[in-house]
C-alpha cells in the first residue's frame, strides 16, 4: 500500500510485488517434463517462484475416468495485476499445446490461480481464491506443505483446517519430494 501511496505522491517508480498461490499440473504426455517446462516458463514471464511443493499424483477429480494427473503448487511473486496473471498463464498453457474444448477433460498442462495476496475478485473470468480449492484434496495437500498457516480470505480458516475438513476422498500421493525450495 505504502509503495502505491509513494509512486502516486511523488511520481516514483516503485514497483508492488504480489504473492501468488499457483497449482499446475497435467494428466496427458510426459506429464513430470511438462510440469518442469511450465515451471521455467512461469518463472520467466510472470515472476519468481518463491516456493514449490512436492509433486503428487492425484486420482482424477470431476471427471473420474480420466487419467491420473501430477500437481504441484507454487509460490511466486509479481508486479503484475491479476489479470494479467491470468493472460500470461493461459499463454503458457497454449504454448505448451493446452487446448480447451470442455470441462474437467484431460489436459496437458493446467494452471489455476488459488491466491492472489489476500485478495477476493469475484468477475467473470477471474474468480480468486479459486472458488473450489477448499473441496479439493489434490489442491490443499500441496498448498498445505508451504502454506498451512496461511488464512483463505474468504473462509477465514488456514489452509490446514481446511485439508483437516475436506470430504474429497479421492487419493493424493506424494511423487516426487520437494527439492527446489
Amino acid at each position: 500500500m505504502y509503495a502505491k501511496v509513494f509512486k502516486r505522491f511523488f511520481n516514483l517508480n516503485v514497483s508492488c510485488m504480489n504473492g501468488i498461490y499457483l497449482i499446475i499440473g497435467g494428466n496427458l504426455g510426459d506429464r513430470l517434463a511438462l510440469i518442469e517446462d511450465c515451471t521455467r516458463k512461469i518463472e520467466k514471464i510472470i515472476g519468481p517462484i518463491l516456493k514449490y511443493s512436492s509433486i503428487y499424483e492425484s486420482e482424477s477429480w470431476g471427471e473420474t475416468n480420466n487419467p491420473n494427473y501430477l500437481n504441484q503448487v507454487l509460490f511466486i511473486e509479481s508486479t503484475f495485476c491479476a489479470k494479467e496473471v491470468l493472460e500470461k498463464a493461459l499463454e503458457i498453457e497454449k504454448g505448451l499445446g493446452r487446448t480447451r474444448d470442455k470441462k474437467w477433460e484431460s489436459r496437458l498442462i493446467d494452471i489455476d490461480i488459488l491466491f492472489f495476496n489476500a485478495d477476493i475478485i469475484d468477475e467473470k473470468d477471474l474468480n480468486i481464491p479459486h472458488p473450489h480449492l477448499h473441496n479439493r484434496k489434490f489442491v490443499l495437500v500441496p498448498l498445505n506443505e508451504i502454506a498451512s498457516e496461511f488464512i483463505h480470505p474468504v473462509l477465514k480458516t488456514t489452509i490446514s483446517n481446511l485439508l483437516e475438513n475436506c470430504s474429497d476422498n479421492l487419493k493424493v500421493t506424494k511423487l516426487i519430494p520437494n527439492i527446489k525450495s
